[in-house]
């Protein structure tokens, strides 16, 4: 069974930055689009930022601009850089495939203003 173990998330204030990992333990990480979720308090998991096998990345107008998605497939790991960080991004951010397969625990990130 493939296994997503996030990290990086934090406490940080409004305007900071965070980087987040996500280890993959799929031998065929490279050949997937992976994707960032989030999910806040009270709602549903939503999609921020995905990428796929070309490096082609596609990001959720709520983040674009201030979020970068990256992949490096030699070390199955999945990155999302986060900067500019606002009240509104606070969530469990969470990695997985375009078809979310099993959940990781996720990571958390807190944004205070």
């Amino acid at each position: 069974q493939v296994q997503l173990v996030e990290s990086g998330g934090g406490l940080v204030q409004a305007g900071g930055s965070l980087t987040l990992s996500c280890k993959v333990s799929e031998s065929d990480f490279k050949i997937h689009t992976m994707v960032w979720y989030r999910q806040a308090p009270g709602k549903q998991r939503e999609s921020v930022a995905q990428i796929t096998s070309g490096d082609f990345a596609i990001y959720d107008a709520s983040v674009k601009g201030r979020f970068t998605i990256s992949r490096d497939n030699a070390k199955h790991t999945l990155v999302l850089q986060m900067n500019n960080l606002k009240p509104e991004d606070t969530a469990f951010y969470y990695c997985n495939y375009i078809i979310p397969g099993s959940w990781g625990q996720g990571t958390q990130v807190t944004v205070s203003s």
